[in-house]
């Protein structure tokens, strides 16, 4: 009994923790957590982003380098990521700055080959932490209509909405497709050394998902462009008046134009400090 009780109890821990990534990946898509940016214009958003997607690769000083990740940092704590996209980041920046020592030490590189692949690795990391900060705190729907504001074509802001929108479909689609497979399938007499058996049906099992997974989706996909065809999406997306109805609850304010100001005076102030304490990678 006390056996059946602790199954009972791995299960449910098991549960929480599938529910509980599906919580966050549907938090970090929808924006629910608020932040510094998430209130703000979205088009000023994109514009924020723009800049540390830009400016990072415009410099190969490993100070300024360093000020504008520090600047991202503070960015994504006060944008309120979520612990699980966080995490990733995490784990991925630790093993990549673990790959960049051991290839600098197996390849024998020197201090300079080194200081190149950190500059590399702060680049990356940078525009990394400023997408988190940036599309986290925007949701499908202004997400897309700063796209339509800013004359992406209609079927572009569409899919970008659309994609977001389907996103809880999928994971109940594939939940569903997977436990089938389950039911259908007989146990496992034993998991084998290490759980080995155990991941081999999983690995199994997912690839096998995928195909049902997709026609499942295809169907649904269909019937949705279907209904928004019969409601007219296509014309009110493409005429000037739908789009201007569409886009009226976008207003800048001095908030937003303070966010830009601020956040150019921080990248100067990184180049400032990098003509003060240079620190540039010298490639031979």
């Amino acid at each position: 009994m006390p056996t059946t009780e602790r199954r009972r109890e791995r299960k449910e821990r098991d549960t929480l923790s599938v529910e509980w990534v599906k919580l966050e990946l549907l938090r970090t898509a929808y924006a629910t957590r608020g932040g510094l940016l998430a209130n703000r214009d979205p088009r000023f958003v994109l514009g924020w982003y723009l800049i540390f997607a830009v400016v990072p690769w415009l410099t190969h000083d490993l100070t300024v380098l360093a000020g504008l990740f520090a600047v991202c940092a503070a960015a994504v704590a006060l944008s309120r990521v979520g612990p699980l996209v966080l995490g990733l980041f995490v784990f991925g920046f630790v093993l990549e700055s673990l790959y960049v020592l051991f290839a600098s030490w197996f390849f024998g590189g020197d201090l300079t080959t080194l200081l190149a692949l950190v500059e590399l690795t702060l680049k990356l990391a940078t525009v990394s932490l400023a997408s988190m900060a940036a599309f986290v705190s925007l949701d499908p729907e202004k997400l897309s209509d700063a796209l339509l504001s800013l004359h992406a074509p209609a079927m572009v802001s569409f899919g970008v909405s659309y994609g977001y929108r389907m996103l809880p479909v999928l994971m109940e689609e594939f939940h569903t497709v997977v436990d089938g497979y389950r039911l259908r399938a007989a146990p496992l007499t034993s998991p084998g050394i290490l759980g080995w058996r155990a991941v081999v049906r999983t690995g199994s099992t997912v690839v096998a998902s995928f195909y049902p997974l997709m026609l499942n989706t295809a169907k649904r996909t269909r019937t949705t462009v279907e209904a928004l065809e019969t409601k007219g999406f296509t014309y009110a997306a493409e005429h000037p008046a739908g789009r201007r109805i569409r886009l009226a609850h976008l207003r800048a304010d001095r908030w937003d134009i303070l966010l830009i100001a601020v956040t150019v005076l921080l990248v100067a102030g990184c180049f400032a400090l990098g003509q003060v304490h240079p620190m540039p990678v010298q490639v031979r």
